[in-house]
């Protein structure tokens, strides 16, 4: 291993420092080494990525993230579809889809939509650019670092292309119904989804908090060398990575500012509360209908299978896969998968038993953390067809009580992912004789140095 390091070093000038870092995937404290432009550390024990360096770390990311602002800005105030029946003419944008669930009294739906798809991808995009601007300043604008954090955990709530799938799911639902005409801001939508993941994988945030450490503008003075030793105490920050004793800086992360815990607090509970209040409303998102088509004065209420049936008597086979993976199965998946790794945290009796298929759940855990949110599609597609097809007697969608249901399951599950610690599987299983005194810095660049490839 130490020979391919070597190798890989002399391809390029180093870009990072050898840095001590805790794995959030199985809790094992690393090495991870000094590595060139374009490579990825992933934990040597259970393959969790831990670092991914760029050629160019923040300017690539930059340049993408103000793209990105022009097209969501062109994505909200822009004309989203023109429908038509019977001779009327109906043009909506992206606000009418929230205006029209306040409208049927559904506004917590409302604001669950308004912030998914306005709110939080606007901090993101503004706390990115700001940061990014701060830092190639002579003299830094203020909080950098609180601005970083809050922009970086706007990215789970930021669900834009979730709402591209919304709106092609309502598209083509639309078809049998209404004359369609797509206007600027689905092309926007389009563009602006690719443009996100690409200003995602060209930014590398470790060099984001390296940067602004070094310019001074931390939570608590940090000393000049980063030590490579574990102390006793030590624990990693879940958002700036940084190993520290929280016990030193009143629990707090002293490069970032935010709260650290050697785990995740009272986890376990949290997690079950939260997957028990999701198990109780999957069941009305089920019953009670999610919208109502009324077409010529009649129709009927519509639940979420309902919608998938219909979809297959069109035979729309694709699309209806696509609804009953997004809407049924996905929420059920992370209820039961989320079950499954806390009945194997607590319930296993033996550390021989908790051992079981570790590497597997820790990789489980981090597609249920991932995949939750694809459920919104079934929202976005429900408050864009309720905004579009208001034709009177003609033709008109009426949103349900069941979405709101729905909308709340896929919140509480994205919670519990969140408050799980899939590092309590690995302690569980003894693989965590944790917090002993580990090997100095030089033996374990060695013996636990994490792995390196490059891409």
């Amino acid at each position: 291993m130490l020979r391919a390091f070597a190798a890989r070093r002399e391809a390029g000038p180093l870009v990072t420092q050898p840095q001590l870092r805790e794995c959030p995937g199985c809790g094992l404290f690393q090495i991870v080494p000094a590595m060139t432009a374009n490579m990825r550390s992933d934990c040597e024990r259970c393959g969790t990525p831990l670092r991914a360096t760029r050629a160019d770390p923040t300017g690539h990311c930059l340049a993408l993230t103000f793209a990105s602002l022009v097209l969501f800005a062109v994505l909200w105030l822009s004309m989203l579809m023109k429908v038509s029946t019977a001779g009327i003419v109906h043009e909506t944008t992206l606000l009418s889809g929230p205006a029209e669930l306040v409208r049927h009294g559904l506004w917590p739906l409302a604001i669950a939509v308004a912030f998914t798809t306005a709110l939080a991808p606007l901090i993101k995009f503004a706390g990115t650019i700001y940061v990014l601007i701060g830092l190639r300043m002579r003299t830094l604008p203020p909080n950098l670092r609180g601005i970083f954090l809050i922009s970086r955990r706007m990215g789970t709530w930021a669900m834009l292309e979730v709402l591209l799938l919304g709106v092609f799911v309502a598209y083509t639902k639309l078809g049998d119904l209404v004359t369609i005409q797509l206007g600027p801001a689905v092309y926007a939508l389009g563009i602006l989804t690719i443009v996100i993941v690409w200003a995602e994988l060209a930014l590398d945030p470790q060099a984001v908090w390296d940067e602004i450490e070094r310019r001074g503008q931390t939570h608590a003075p940090m000393p000049a060398v980063a030590p490579l030793e574990y102390r006793a105490g030590a624990a990693g920050c879940e958002d700036c990575k940084l190993v520290c004793v929280p016990a030193e800086h009143d629990g707090r992360c002293p490069r970032c500012g935010a709260r650290v815990h050697e785990r995740k607090p009272d986890s376990l509970n949290r997690t079950l509360a939260l997957v028990l209040a999701g198990v109780i409303l999957y069941i009305p998102a089920n019953i009670y209908p999610v919208l109502t088509v009324i077409q010529l004065g009649s129709g009927a209420p519509s639940t979420i299978m309902g919608g998938v049936e219909e979809l297959v008597s069109s035979k729309m086979y694709p699309l209806a896969l696509l609804v009953f993976f997004a809407s049924v199965l996905v929420p059920l998946f992370k209820l039961i998968g989320l079950v499954s790794m806390i009945g194997a945290t607590s319930l296993t009796g033996t550390a021989e038993n908790a051992g079981v298929l570790l590497r597997q759940r820790t990789r489980l855990y981090f597609i249920v953390a991932w995949i939750g949110r694809w459920s919104m599609v079934d929202i976005f597609m429900e408050s864009l067809l309720g905004a579009l097809v208001q034709f009177g007697r003609a033709v008109t969608i009426e949103p349900g009580m069941g979405a709101l249901a729905f909308c709340a399951v896929v919140i509480v599950t994205i919670f519990a992912a969140e408050a799980f610690d899939p590092r309590l599987m690995w302690d569980a299983a003894a693989r965590n004789p944790h917090r002993q005194a580990l090997p100095t810095a030089a033996s374990r660049s060695q013996g636990r140095a994490a792995t390196v490839s490059s891409g």
